[in-house]
């Protein structure tokens, strides 16, 4: 393996749970009153070097854009921005913005601090040709940040009350962490929905002083970059989306979608663990061990050292959930498996539950910008209880998490409006897109990607047959179509699929410890 594929698959093995955490998606019209930013001043970018511990020739900045885009000339608010300029000015097409997903996830840090888009040879083109652009969404990272000083997720609640005592105690939870992130932020805490950081984007286009901006965006990437085109389509050169949501669905349709989509990765998971000399639990039933984990841990709990008590079936199905989400990590859940169930010795379920969303720093985000856009339309108990069943019907092993419902249980009783509720997505006027989905993605499951790419005049949808979220993550051929996409503007032909070869060139070369 040659050392750019090596430091690749170092990279990919790095970022694969940061890149999955949310799976999202498409399109809806701007919050009402949302005011353009041409209505604003737009600063100019001042770029330094983003000092140590940055990759050659990063450059960072920030910019201020309005807190309320209805109220362009009130409170502004930061944005963090990071530039990796191209290599080759002669030929240089102009900027290529990228968000790696979340909501939560830091295109700033990717793009100054990491080698995701620079170490693949397969984006070598992109790296001559693109002033690469990361930046931080408002409520995340280094833009001026969502606060919140009291954890988000009670281990002692369940998200799946079964008593109507029960569900009073999870909507006071989150009522009253809610209130606590809406003290310690203030009013930003009302306007990180994505409707207004499609506005940010439109201001960011104007500061880098281009009439049109090419886009790379993963999974909830795929939302920002949606939204921007329904809304500016002019604006578009070229759009990869890469990992798809249809943001059309209500949270119940969607959270059912996905856990599907998460059962069926359990038992692929389960058949590759059958035949590889890399899975711990080889020569077992996977997916009955995973079941005795889980019914042990919701029970009585599973003792997790790293965390300091034990650790309920909830949060290790969230824990489980992302390492099933990436093939390369298939190897290490198989490990968590075989401690937590005790198979190395005395149970310990601290790697199972280490990957859980909740346990992320990035959730405060995650939590605040779901809630503003895949708020639950759950009307009471009875009705929430009727939700659980349905899971628990159509995924028995993996009904404990899923995405949609983490906001299904943590939105009920948040004290913030929904500002960018789901709502029909229909792009016209733009140049072609590109959407790409693996076919047995766990986070954004296939038909999403079907039905957002019908709704995208002249959208051509790009399928890996294989497993992973997301194609950059997951198969070399995949991400040579984007690059070849995002240097010329011409989609692949109808009906392309790629491989994945994140087995051969990705999982094979990981050694040593799991996914950060």
């Amino acid at each position: 393996m040659s050392e750019d594929r090596a430091r690749w698959s170092r990279r990919v093995r790095a970022v694969a749970v940061a890149a999955c955490t949310a799976a999202l998606a498409a399109v809806v019209p701007g919050s009402a009153g949302a005011a353009e930013p041409s209505a604003a001043a737009v600063d100019e970018i001042a770029w330094a070097d983003c000092g140590e511990g940055s990759v050659p020739d990063a450059q960072c900045a920030a910019i201020q854009v309005p807190l309320d885009w209805a109220k362009p000339d009130g409170e502004k608010i930061t944005l963090a921005l990071s530039r990796l300029p191209a290599r080759d000015p002669e030929k240089r097409i102009g900027p290529l913005l990228f968000n790696p997903g979340g909501p939560g996830g830091s295109g700033a840090a990717v793009v100054a601090y990491s080698d995701l888009l620079t170490a693949a040879p397969e984006f070598e083109p992109l790296r001559d040709r693109f002033d690469l652009i990361g930046f931080d969404p408002r409520g995340v990272g280094q833009s001026t940040p969502i606060t919140c000083p009291k954890p988000l997720h009670d281990p002692a609640v369940s998200v799946f009350p079964r008593t109507r005592t029960a569900f009073e105690d999870l909507k006071r939870t989150n009522r009253t962490a809610g209130r606590a992130c809406r003290e310690a932020t203030g009013p930003l805490i009302d306007h990180v929905d994505t409707a207004s950081v499609v506005s940010d984007v439109e201001a960011l286009r104007k500061a880098l002083g281009t009439e049109k901006i090419s886009w790379l965006g993963l999974s909830y990437g795929t939302e920002i970059g949606s939204l921007y085109a329904q809304r500016h389509p002019d604006r578009v050169r070229t759009m990869v989306l890469d990992g798809v949501v249809d943001h059309s669905l209500s949270a119940r349709r969607a959270a059912v979608d996905e856990a599907r989509a998460t059962e069926k990765a359990l038992r692929r998971f389960a058949r590759w663990c059958r035949g590889d000399e890399q899975c711990a639990l080889r020569g077992t039933d996977a997916v009955a061990v995973y079941d005795t984990v889980m019914a042990r841990a919701g029970t009585s709990g599973i003792p997790a050292a790293g965390l300091g008590r034990d650790a309920g079936a909830e949060e290790l199905a969230s824990g489980a959930y992302t390492y099933l989400t990436q093939p390369s990590t298939w190897p290490y859940l198989a490990g968590a498996l075989a401690a937590a169930s005790g198979q190395a010795g005395d149970a310990d379920a601290t790697d199972l539950a280490a990957p859980a969303s909740y346990l992320q720093p990035e959730y405060k985000a995650y939590r605040a910008v779901g809630c503003h856009d895949f708020a639950p339309d759950t009307r009471d108990f009875l009705d929430l209880r009727a939700q659980t069943a349905h899971l628990r019907a159509v995924a028995p092993h993996t009904w404990r998490y899923s995405e949609f419902w983490d906001w299904t249980s943590g939105c009920l009783d948040w004290p913030v409006a929904a500002a960018n509720p789901p709502a029909p997505l229909k792009v016209r006027n733009a140049p072609p897109i590109l959407l790409v989905n693996t076919r047995h993605d766990a986070a954004t499951p296939y038909r999403w990607a079907e039905r957002v790419a019908a709704k995208i005049v002249g959208g051509r949808l790009l399928t890996v047959e294989g497993d992973g979220h997301t194609g950059i993550l997951n198969s070399s051929c995949a991400r040579a179509h984007e690059a070849e996409y995002l240097v010329t503007g011409k989609t692949p032909a109808a009906g392309t699929t790629c491989a994945a070869s994140q087995s051969a060139e990705v999982a094979a070369s990981i050694t040593g410890g799991g996914p950060r």
